[in-house]
């Protein structure tokens, strides 16, 4: 073998074990930083809440109507032309107070024709009487003459309900709405002459999903605002429904406003607010602290400084809060961020500890 094959092969011997010794540096940095990766990542930092009695709210959000308390379309019941009117608009006005008149005059000729003729027979009535005592008259001529007298004071009575029906009076004191006819018109029957309504007592009417019946009481309190949301008002129930609506299933609600206001009016849209439950000593953590799966929900909670995962069950729900039922109890430490690094009896490396205790 020539030199120069010799310095060739020595070469190449150099080369590999160059490459084998960089090849095996660069294996143990991989696997060096593989371990440092590892490292950082079991150390990874996380944010924890402390379970502590806390102040819960349960109350529903539902739409109702304003109401004033008692409301009446004023119509006539019998037909004729309007002779008196009195429809102060937008005024009070107190109960009884007349408001229109139709014409009566014939009614009120009929009414002296039958009281002049009570007059006569009732005279008549009591000389049957005085003879009647010394058998000078039958007893049957002096009881028809009675009956007789009977029948004038009944058509009287009629006489005076008819009259009576051309009369539109207050049923109640109220606030007069809009007049609809103008003095000297001839109106049919039952034609829209106005609106009273109270003014000094407003009732809300609205509706809770069926499932909400049994709480809503009479004496409950709710609140509500109308569309403008300025101002809040308070009303308390004082009546239901006694059944539930098949159509909507719904419980038809109907409180009393507590103080009136000029702002509130008739008919106008309120956001109703029930509240349903209160609890003082709720154990409440934030909704992130939750891992969702198919059928149970799951929190990891620390316990000795190692990450347990606990099955629990929740209550009601709030914007950023759930509330627990089952699983865990106050002054437990439970995960908030970071879940998703961590597994069975991973070591715990905090980031952050808020309370509620």
């Amino acid at each position: 073998m020539s030199r120069k094959s010799v310095i060739w092969i020595v070469v190449v011997i150099i080369v590999i074990a160059g490459l084998v010794l960089l090849g095996i540096s660069r294996s143990g940095s991989d696997r060096d930083k593989g371990k440092k990766g590892d490292k950082d990542k079991s150390q990874r930092k996380v944010s924890a809440y402390v379970a502590g009695p806390s102040q819960l709210v349960d109350e529903i959000a539902v739409s109702g109507s304003l109401l004033a308390f008692d409301e009446v379309e004023l119509r006539n019941e019998v037909p004729g032309r309007v002779v008196q009117l009195y429809l102060p608009e937008g005024k009070q006005v107190r109960k009884g107070t007349l408001l229109i008149k139709l014409f009566d005059d014939d009614l009120q000729a009929g009414l002296k024709k039958l009281e002049a003729q009570l007059s006569v027979k009732k005279q008549i009535y009591q000389r049957q009487a005085e003879l009647l005592k010394v058998n000078g008259i039958s007893r049957n001529d002096y009881d028809e003459t009675g009956l007789e007298v009977q029948t004038i004071l009944a058509d009287i009575d009629a006489e005076k309900a008819a009259i009576r029906k051309t009369e539109v009076r207050a049923p109640f004191d109220g606030v007069i709405g809009l007049k609809n006819i103008s003095i000297g018109a001839v109106i049919p029957s039952s034609t829209l002459l106005t609106t009273i309504r109270t003014s000094n007592k407003i009732k809300l009417d609205f509706s809770v999903p069926e499932k909400y019946s049994p709480v809503v009481r009479p004496g409950l309190k709710i609140n509500f605002v109308t569309s403008d949301g300025n101002n809040q008002y308070e009303a308390t129930v004082f009546a239901t429904e006694k059944g539930i609506d098949p159509t909507t299933r719904s419980l038809k609600i109907r409180a009393l406003v507590d103080k009136s206001s000029p702002e509130l009016l008739s008919g106008a849209y309120a956001n109703v607010t029930v509240r349903l439950r209160e609890t003082k000593n709720a154990l409440l953590i934030p909704t992130s602290a939750i891992i969702p799966q198919e059928d149970r929900k799951t929190v990891i909670v620390a316990k000795g400084g190692k990450a347990h995962f606990t099955e629990i069950q929740t209550g009601i729900r709030q914007s950023s809060n759930i509330e627990v039922i089952k699983g865990i109890q106050f002054g437990d430490t439970v995960i908030i961020n970071g879940l998703q690094f961590l597994k069975k009896d991973a070591k715990l490396n905090y980031l952050t500890v808020t309370s509620a205790l």
